[in-house]
């Protein structure tokens, strides 16, 4: 009877306790500070019903079971779990997870511990992004990440950015795979606010992905939905206005005539300008061009959460930002949606899904180089007017001394008419099974499809007999299809035996697909001579030439990849990778690469003997070795195709065929990167002060060098056709790398951190295989010899030219030097004095030698941010030292503006021994040489941001979380002596880049913004 009681008893106080609700209150803090956190979820597990907690940390959750889990997450800090016992106040201490070693990094095909990573990996966090808040992704990794620089193609809305990791190793394709969410992307479709880390493999680790990984991966994690996380929302906006950030200093028009009337009296002509006292300034062209107040702005909102087996995430953004240079003609608009889904569809198998749409509409001008807009403000004389009597453009005149190219810029941009539209569609599906306790198998899809159309219409238009002249209009439109997937199927198997050894093995394929085509058309003699009636459709009339053409493409890899993890005892680690990749860019003979590495860590302060050391907190000694692929090249370069353009004659009728294109060699193989790395990473006086140095030696061998010289017998020089690509160099970068940063909460109240890493390169080419020796590249002004070269025992893509020795004073140091004649003109007093390289007492093309160098010495990062109770902010800066760029937007025509220096100018014995003097004679002076190549070192303020965070207390009442507004400043200042406009701008080309043929100039953008958190 008692027994039967006490069970009765049992039975009624535990459906009692797990029928009882209680009230759950208490407070949330930081581990490492003891500070509360405001902002942190707290959910009920397995329910709906949750709380944030406010300002001082505090949280209360009405009628919780007893016996319940409460989940607590923090952005930044490790989820914790809590069982509720009964009705007394939870203390919960969260410990920061966002910089621990036991951060999980993704390292391709996998991911590991950051303690565990043997490779020189390094991490740009979603903290850093959200500080830097970049307007494009690629801004995220400049000055951030030691080794890797981002340079700028062009100032214009939309325009290109180049990444390159640990300089430059191959004149083909250059910058890094992107990966985002395990499949090839690209950066330009993203939104930066939806990303959750970036990942850049800078060495062997990068060899799981085989051919793709010779010039480094950067690896994206798009953001997604939590297990057991509330709905939550945010939105982003901000909006500002840009400027030019640079002006040249350019010759007035009192100036001008000044200098004009010298070089026609030198040559025994008229002044042009009898009287300069009334002209003034003139007309400042880039005023003209150049737009102020130009407007960007930004909006996105991402929606997230997730239950006990489902998460979520849905993102959309929108970007529109005007040039500074002709604002409603040259714009950018980007549009984006993205969708993550995960789903444990049962215990062992899990679904995810990544999508993201991206829509693109630009419109550009002609924004670089001869002929643009920017080339033709600079070279317009400020005695000329902008615009005439009737407010049009004035024509500028058809003389010998402006030549036949340069015409108003301002009417340049009224009669430019374009437009580009792309629609992406990207992402992957995958799904992962637990075969056993052990093995999981993994596979997944990815794709990519992107339909673009371009429109350009040339109107009919008289630019006063220039060479731009349109005597007939047209309109050209393409329609271009790209594609391409992939399919990776791979196992991973880990284990632990006795306690000590943890081995982890991934073995798999990957299948990879590009296909597309593209179409073009041109039609002429369009209706009313008007961009509203630009269509092909009704632009019925033709050329002589063919005013129709096409391509369609289609490449394949094939690639199988295995990689051996060890660990013994947490502290000595080996990985071993072997990846097995067959090319269609390749012949049939040559169409498989092996590319083996492994990479080894010990954790020395895991030892014994450092038990000693208490202001080290972590030591790592890192090493690794592997080797490479790369197919960056086009298509069917092993095999003759018949897409060169032939013309016949029959039967007195000109008949347009075909001919043979780019001359094949069925001997292509597979370039290969071989890389070196060892490296340090330490953690000091707890974990306050972290080091990253890494040392590497990157050789690419067999580089597939394109445009090989051959003799014009072969009929490279024909429509459509050009010469064979080669193996046949090799090229070294070594360098150094030193990143360093410091973070601590000096009081409740303030905290502080800052981030230092520098990177010294050393570029040098050790073979070129061809029948010259060298490849040549790049232009300088109008019919001189290739600038750049690329030769062995020089960086690649070094300056070549001749060697200035100061200016000529008298006709007797005239008469004592070497002769330049041979250079185009007798010298004379005034003129530059070139140095005789090769002593042969004659001075000539053959003198010419390495004159400087694009690829800087030395790159460095400066990052600070702070805190003071609501208040934030931030700075990154960038510097380049030893980088040289040519000046080359100053056209050679004797009537043209110039800038200022050439007020310094030689106009006598011992006035100047740097700039010649003014003569509208032949002269050498304009020869490609030294003096027109400056130091392009500079350091630039990247980024400023000062932030402001209502207190929670206010904020929640309104059900919002977070509520922050800012101010920032992009682009704020450039410290440099180069005169152009930037001396971080570059095409990107490995053997060309460098000169600065007027380089639209990156705006400065001031924008407020606002940060809400639902």
């Amino acid at each position: 009877m008692t027994t039967k009681l006490f069970s009765l008893l049992f039975l009624i106080f535990t459906c009692f306790a797990f029928g009882q609700e209680v009230n759950v209150k208490g407070t949330v803090t930081d581990q490492a500070s003891g500070q509360p956190l405001p902002g942190v979820n707290v959910l009920v597990k397995n329910t709906a019903k949750g709380a944030s907690t406010d300002f001082d940390g505090n949280f209360e959750i009405k009628n919780v079971e007893v016996n319940s889990i409460i989940l607590f997450t923090y952005l930044g800090y490790k989820d914790q779990q809590v069982l509720v016992k009964n009705g007394d106040a939870l203390n919960v201490v969260l410990i920061e997870d966002t910089e621990s070693l036991d951060e999980v990094v993704v390292i391709g095909y996998g991911s590991q511990k950051k303690r565990d990573v043997t490779g020189a990996v390094s991490i740009v966090s979603a903290k850093t992004l959200k500080e830097f808040q970049p307007i494009k992704v690629e801004q995220a990794l400049q000055g951030t990440v030691a080794g890797v620089t981002v340079t700028s193609q062009s100032g214009a809305p939309g325009a290109g950015l180049d990444i390159r990791i640990r300089g430059i190793g191959t004149n083909g394709a250059a910058g890094p795979a992107v990966i985002i969410d395990g499949y090839v992307g690209d950066l330009s479709i993203l939104n930066p606010n939806d990303i959750e880390s970036i990942t850049v493999l800078k060495d062997a680790q990068a060899a799981i992905y085989g051919t793709i990984g010779a010039n480094g991966i950067v690896l994206i994690t798009t953001k997604s939905g939590k297990k057991n996380q509330k709905t939550t929302v945010s939105y982003n906006t901000y909006t500002g206005f840009q400027e030019s950030s640079n002006r040249l200093n350019l010759l007035n028009a009192s100036e001008y005539a000044l200098i004009l009337n010298e070089g026609y009296a030198a040559d025994g002509q008229t002044a042009p300008f009898p009287n300069i006292s009334n002209l003034g300034e003139g007309t400042d062209w880039q005023d003209e061009i150049l737009n102020s107040a130009v407007p960007i702005i930004s909006h996105d909102f991402t929606v997230s959460g997730g239950s006990e087996k489902i998460t979520y995430a849905f993102s959309g953004s929108h970007l529109y930002q005007q040039g500074i240079i002709a604002p409603k003609k040259s714009d950018f608009r980007r549009n984006t949606a993205r969708l993550s889904l995960g789903a444990d569809i049962s215990d062992k198998l899990r679904l995810k899904v990544n999508a993201i749409y991206t829509y693109i509409d630009r419109d550009a001008v002609n924004d670089s180089g001869l002929g643009s807009v920017l080339f033709n403000a600079l070279n317009a004389p400020a005695t000329l007017s902008a615009f005439d009597t009737n407010g049009q453009p004035t024509l500028f005149p058809n003389s010998p001394g402006l030549g036949i190219e340069i015409i108003n810029p301002i009417a340049q941009i009224q009669n430019t008419f374009n437009d580009f539209d792309s629609r992406k569609l990207n992402g992957t599906v995958s799904l992962e099974y637990d075969i056993l306790d052990k093995v999981t198998l993994t596979s997944r899809v990815g794709f990519n499809t992107t339909n673009s159309e371009g429109k350009n219409f040339r109107k009919e238009v008289d630019f006063g007999g220039k060479v731009f002249d349109v005597p007939r209009s047209s309109v050209s439109q393409n329609a271009i299809n790209d594609n391409d997937y992939s399919l990776d199927i791979f196992g991973t198997y880990n284990d632990v035996f006795n306690d000590d050894h943890k081995v982890a093995f991934t073995a798999g394929t990957t299948v990879y697909k590009q296909f597309g085509n593209g179409l073009f058309a041109t039609g002429f003699d369009v209706p009313n001579n008007s961009w509203e009636f630009a269509d092909i459709a009704l632009a019925l009339g033709t050329s002589d030439a063919r005013d129709v053409s096409s391509y369609a493409y289609d490449e394949r890899r094939l690639s199988f990849f295995a990689r051996a993890q060890y660990d013994y005892k947490g502290k000595y680690f080996f990985s071993a990778m072997l990846r097995r990749d067959s090319s269609t860019r390749f012949g049939p003979g040559n169409r498989v690469g092996f590319f083996p590495s492994a990479t080894a860590g010990w954790i020395i302060s895991d030892e014994g003997f450092f038990d000693d050391v208490n202001s080290v907190n972590f030591l790592k000694l890192r090493a690794s070795y592997g080797i490479l692929g790369n197919d960056q090249i086009g298509n069917n370069g092993y095999v003759s195709l018949l897409n060169g353009e032939g013309a016949y004659v029959f039967d007195d009728t000109l008949v347009l065929g075909q001919a043979i294109g780019v001359l094949p060699n069925e001997d292509l193989q597979w370039e290969e990167a071989k890389k070196f790395n060892v490296g340090l990473d330490m953690k000091f006086f707890n974990n306050k002060v972290d080091i990253t140095t890494d040392y590497f030696i990157n050789v690419r061998d067999n580089l597939l060098i394109g445009n090989i010289p051959v003799s014009g017998i072969t009929g490279v020089f024909a429509p459509g056709s050009g010469s064979p690509t080669f193996n046949a160099g090799v090229v070294e970068n070594r360098g150094f790398e030193f990143a360093i940063g410091y973070r601590d909460n000096f009081s409740d109240d303030f905290s502080f951190g800052i981030n230092y890493n520098v990177t010294t390169l050393q570029n040098e080419v050790l073979e070129v295989n061809n029948s010259t020796g060298f490849i040549e590249g790049g232009s300088f002004g109008v019919g001189q010899l290739a600038p750049s070269r690329m030769d062995v025992g020089n960086p690649i893509g070094y300056f070549y030219g001749l060697q200035t020795d100061g200016i000529f004073q008298s006709q007797a140091e005239v008469d004592a030097h070497p002769s330049q004649l041979d250079l185009g003109a007798p010298s004379a007093p005034g003129d530059i004095r070139y140095k005789d390289f090769n002593g042969d007492g004659n001075i000539d093309a053959n003198d010419r030698t390495n004159i400087g160098d694009p690829i800087p010495d030395v790159t460095m990062g400066l990052n600070l941010n702070f805190k003071y109770k609501g208040f934030d902010f931030v700075a990154f800066t960038f510097a380049s030292i030893g980088n040289d760029m040519v000046r080359n937007y100053e056209r050679t025509l004797t009537d043209v503006n110039r800038l200022n220096y050439v007020l310094d100018r030689w106009t006598g014995p011992g006035t100047s021994n740097t700039v010649p003097r003014v003569t509208n004679g032949a002269t050498t002076n304009n020869v490609f040489s030294d003096f027109f190549v400056e130091d392009a070192s500079f350091i630039r303020i990247q980024n400023i941001q000062l932030g402001y965070t209502i207190p929670l207390a206010i904020t929640e009442k309104f059900s919002i979380s977070k509520v922050r507004v800012y101010g920032r400043i992009d682009n704020l200042h450039t410290f440099t002596e180069y005169r152009g406009f930037d001396p971080a701008a570059s095409n990107g080309a490995p053997i060309g880049g460098g000169i600065d043929a007027g380089f639209y100039p990156v705006p400065r953008t001031y924008s407020i913004g606002l940060n809400l958190n639902f």
